[in-house]
């Protein structure tokens, strides 16, 4: 393995040996993709309190989110098409979280399915749904979920609608994908990936096909995918769905003080400030820029979770000393596993997880719990004054 010293270092290796389309599929947001990028920059704009003459010994990263324990507050976040990423991408990169002591949350647009992943694992994973208007379809998939003991729900709320993301559209995105000439001619430069595919588990929408009708090849079940998410999702279907389930609830894509109150008021157990990577609303803001609002609103009245922009553990520690409990990585762990399989998503969690625990030694604390505002010098106007 060559020296890793940041996700950066993942990153460049996970660009030459990943087909371009799946490496743009991860790699970019909506329109101009402002938000994609504003969520990593606006990070830097936090700085960090150094404290001396701390006494650093029996430093603890451990803590729990939704009451489940885990070695650092960060999960893996459902991301879609990871089985084209690597291998059985999925079934990797939830082996590696477990091994790790953290959550991994398999996308409805997984390739490998939630029983792969269920045969695959030990320990329960969470499962992310996606609202769409086949309600018979969703409430089988939640029976699956029930049936594979995910020990939570995580319902995306800011996907009603797709955002238009130009490189998917221009790169014919596509599970497996399609073989035109650019298609073959990138795909020769990655043999690699190419003969680790051959062997692979599964090769589309594991989910999906063979559990609608109809559904059969990577035509039917584009169309039947973009006719699918349900726009008329309001809070009485989100409490349905939670209902439904009747276990431990996450809602995914808040980014606004008002639908944080909303999602407290229904009983979630915790919801994550997420603007879907920039993929969605391109202008929103950043999600950490949005958190301090966020906990604000809602104190601890819900648990509050933050993902979109994390690329290192000091990116995790800003967002729990804002008051966040949780965090999830997505693009972190997809470059890892893309560069070098299970090893490679090991290597982003040690790597996270190194920096965060050095970062808390460096701020004067030994555990993530005693993480506050008074670790961090925030801009005055960082949450930004909008008339």
């Amino acid at each position: 393995m060559p020296v890793i010293t940041n996700i950066a270092d993942l990153k460049r290796i996970y660009e030459r040996r990943v087909p371009r389309m799946f490496y743009d599929y991860a790699e970019s947001g909506s329109w101009t993709e402002q938000t994609f990028r504003e969520n990593t920059s606006d990070f830097d704009q936090i700085r960090l309190r150094q404290r001396v003459a701390v006494d650093m010994t029996g430093r603890n990263t451990a803590s729990q989110m939704i009451g489940q324990d885990v070695a650092m507050p960060v999960a893996l976040a459902p991301v879609g098409l990871t089985g084209m990423q690597h291998a059985d991408g999925e079934m990797k990169a939830a082996r590696a979280a477990e091994e790790f002591g953290v959550p991994f949350t398999l996308s409805t647009m997984s390739i490998n399915s939630i029983e792969d992943v269920a045969d695959y694992t030990n320990k329960p994973f969470w499962f992310q749904l996606y609202t769409m208007k086949d309600t018979d379809y969703v409430s089988r998939l939640i029976q699956r979920a029930k049936d594979a003991k995910c020990s939570a729900l995580v319902i995306t709320l800011d996907l009603q609608i797709l955002g238009q993301r130009h490189k998917d559209l221009k790169n014919g995105l596509s599970a497996p994908p399609k073989l035109t000439p650019s298609t073959v001619a990138n795909l020769m430069t990655k043999w690699t990936w190419g003969l680790q595919m051959l062997r692979a588990h599964r090769r589309e929408f594991g989910n999906i096909v063979g559990h609608v009708d109809g559904i059969s090849d990577a035509s039917s079940l584009g169309a039947w995918t973009a006719e699918q998410f349900d726009p008329s999702l309001d809070w009485g279907k989100v409490e349905k769905l939670m209902n439904e389930w009747g276990g431990k609830v996450i809602l995914k894509g808040i980014l606004d003080a008002e639908d944080a109150k909303m999602a407290a008021k229904l009983g979630a157990d915790a919801i994550v400030v997420s603007n879907h990577g920039g993929r969605q609303l391109d202008g929103a803001l950043s999600s950490i820029r949005v958190l301090p609002e966020i906990m604000d609103a809602v104190g601890d009245s819900v648990e509050v979770h933050l993902d979109s922009g994390i690329r290192s553990g000091q990116d995790v520690l800003k967002a729990l000393a804002l008051g966040a409990k949780g965090t999830y990585v997505g693009r972190a762990f997809v470059y890892g596993l893309g560069a070098m399989g299970q090893a490679g998503v090991t290597k982003a969690l040690e790597v996270i997880h190194k920096e965060l625990d050095t970062t808390m030694a460096l701020c004067g604390e030994k555990n993530v719990a005693g993480l506050s505002r008074d670790n961090l010098l925030v801009p005055a106007d960082f949450g930004g004054r909008w008339a």
